[in-house]
């Protein structure tokens, strides 16, 4: 799980920023924005600062989310107010086609045929 979180963190570009639901979903693992946090936590050499909270909000306290915001803003991500103007600044994943829809696809088309 953890591998794959963080090569999905690595595919954020320089001045975008993505949210832990959104890298959890992009991995693989809906649901698992908590996991999103934990790899961060636990792994260097990640651009951390580059992973928000849901609407572009920082979720780490104090110093460390200042530096957060700081390193956004040398990247020249903008904020409206507290937020990430997500807008301008959301990193769209590429879509993952999951084998399970490939299979259903594949049977239906056999059922057809034959």
């Amino acid at each position: 799980m953890f591998p794959r979180i963080r090569a999905t963190i690595l595919k954020i570009p320089r001045g975008k920023v993505s949210t832990y639901g959104a890298v959890a979903r992009a991995a693989g693992f809906p649901g698992a924005a908590r996991q999103v946090v934990w790899a961060l936590h636990k792994s260097h050499g990640l651009p951390w600062h580059r992973v928000v909270a849901a609407g572009g909000r920082i979720a780490l306290p104090g110093e460390a989310g200042m530096e957060q915001r700081f390193r956004l803003e040398s990247e020249g991500v903008l904020f409206s107010g507290s937020r990430v103007r997500m807008k301008e600044h959301e990193f769209q994943f590429k879509s993952v086609a999951r084998a399970k829809t490939k299979s259903k696809q594949s049977n239906s088309r056999r059922k057809k045929i034959g």
